[in-house]
């Protein structure tokens, strides 16, 4: 039942996104009187799921689920339909169109997810605020859980007061400045200390290639949230709320280093010491080999209070449209780590995706992951390559600067390139996904 939830609203988003996108270039395009001879959600090789014409455009659903397209009359495109193209131009074509009047057609559907998102991030922002973790309210500063921070310089206790001279206000904003904007340098305070870390210029790219890639998190003590009480280590005597402050005689006085212990003894059936109510325990568990002892801990937002900011209606739409530009600032910046080698392991296909959305459904982060598809989705498209509205866009801005269009033979040839390197990227994508499925 989990899976199907996460799969509806998997389908549910890319339906909203694709129909509305191609709305966009289906708009502008009857606006002037240019004929739209499909209009499909999703693909439709071979056969179509559900279809029904009226007037000169043919309206259904296909079988296959990697987006969708709308079919205008005379412009070279995914149907690579040349027989049409032979024949001489006609008024109502996309071809016989002024260049102008073609580029407003191309650029619609980026247009209308860039909009779409931040109408939905203004509208989530409206109905539940944005919740935030502000550094100050952390007064046991970061923890270190895992080698690379450590090695990088990074201590549990440690408080942030810099990012390369900027001082984050939360831990979001934090981890973004970490991995996005290449800084030489953090400061934090250590013990009354104020301490300059330098930072590694391939450092990002370690940290995405983490199963988490975040490196600044809020110090935390480790106490269960949930035990399924058919586990060994329920039997042995480990309880909800209980807080776990020792691993075979070593303090852990925070998660992490619970986490560090734990790693120490995989495999093993290790005295655990926890303090329930006002009582100290101590109990023989078991530690798997994957250094776990089988329970849900409550997360930071138990111990350290977190702010929500609450905007009101008319407030909400521009901080909708903040964070819908910071969000693609975010991803534009993001985007060339795809080009390094940690970063095109974590290249995902709908899998990847699919896991953005909740098994139960939230629709709180439903409206956001989709606000951010919706900007990606954006970007995506407006890529200069070949098969993606922006290569088209490419070759009009080209036909308006100098006058001349391009043959239709060269749109072809482009387009047919453009649908190989984006099958590619899709195979390659999901392969990603399908990997690490196999392989954990």
């Amino acid at each position: 039942m989990d899976v199907l939830i996460i799969i509806a609203q998997l389908i549910l988003s890319l339906s909203i996104l694709v129909i509305l996108h191609e709305m966009g270039h289906f708009i502008p395009a009857r606006l002037f009187k240019t004929r739209v001879e499909k209009f499909y959600l999703f693909f439709d090789p071979w056969f179509s799921l559900f279809k029904v014409k009226k007037g000169d455009t043919e309206y259904g659903i296909g079988w296959l689920p990697l987006g969708g397209y709308v079919k205008i009359s005379g412009m070279v495109d995914e149907s690579m339909d040349k027989e049409q193209m032979a024949l001489p131009p006609q008024p109502w074509e996309f071809r016989s169109k002024p260049a102008w009047q073609r580029l407003i057609i191309m650029i619609g559907g980026v247009t209308v997810n860039l909009i779409l998102g931040m109408l939905l991030y203004a509208m989530v922002l409206f109905v539940w605020g944005k919740e935030i973790l502000p550094i100050k309210n952390a007064k046991d500063g970061i923890m270190v859980s895992d080698s690379l921070a450590y090695s990088a310089g990074f201590r549990t206790g440690d408080v942030l007061l810099e990012v390369n001279g900027t001082k984050p206000k939360h831990f979001q904003e934090a981890n973004l400045a970490l991995l996005l904007d290449n800084p030489t340098f953090v400061m934090v305070n250590r013990g009354g200390e104020e301490v300059k870390i330098p930072m590694a210029k391939d450092f990002a790219e370690k940290v995405i290639g983490q199963k988490e890639p975040k490196l600044f998190f809020p110090a935390f003590p480790a106490v269960v949230a949930e035990i399924p009480d058919t586990t060994e280590n329920f039997k042995a005597g480990l309880r909800k709320d209980d807080q776990i402050i020792a691993v075979a005689g070593a303090s852990t006085k925070y998660f992490s280093d619970l986490q560090n212990e734990l790693k120490n003894q995989k495999g093993k059936a290790t005295e655990v010491t926890v303090l329930r109510g006002k009582d100290t325990l101590n109990l023989n568990l078991k530690i798997n080999s994957e250094g776990k002892i089988g329970f849900a801990p409550y997360g930071p937002e138990k111990f350290i209070v977190v702010e929500t900011l609450k905007y009101g209606f008319f407030a909400s739409f521009p901080a909708g449209i903040n964070e819908a530009l910071s969000t693609l600032t975010n991803y534009v910046k993001q985007f060339k780590l795809v080009f390094t080698k940690e970063g095109a392991k974590q290249v995902g296909g709908f899998a990847a995706i699919a896991k953005q959305f909740d098994k139960d459904w939230d629709w709180r982060q439903f409206w956001s992951f989709t606000a951010f598809l919706s900007i990606v989705l954006a970007f995506m498209n407006i890529l200069p390559i070949p098969a993606l509205d922006g290569g088209h866009v490419v070759f009009l801005i080209g036909e308006m600067i100098t006058g001349r269009k391009p043959s239709e033979k060269l749109l072809e040839r482009a387009q047919l390139v453009g649908m190989i390197l984006l099958l590619s990227l899709l195979v390659f994508a999901n392969g990603n996904d399908l990997y690490k499925w196999l392989f954990k």
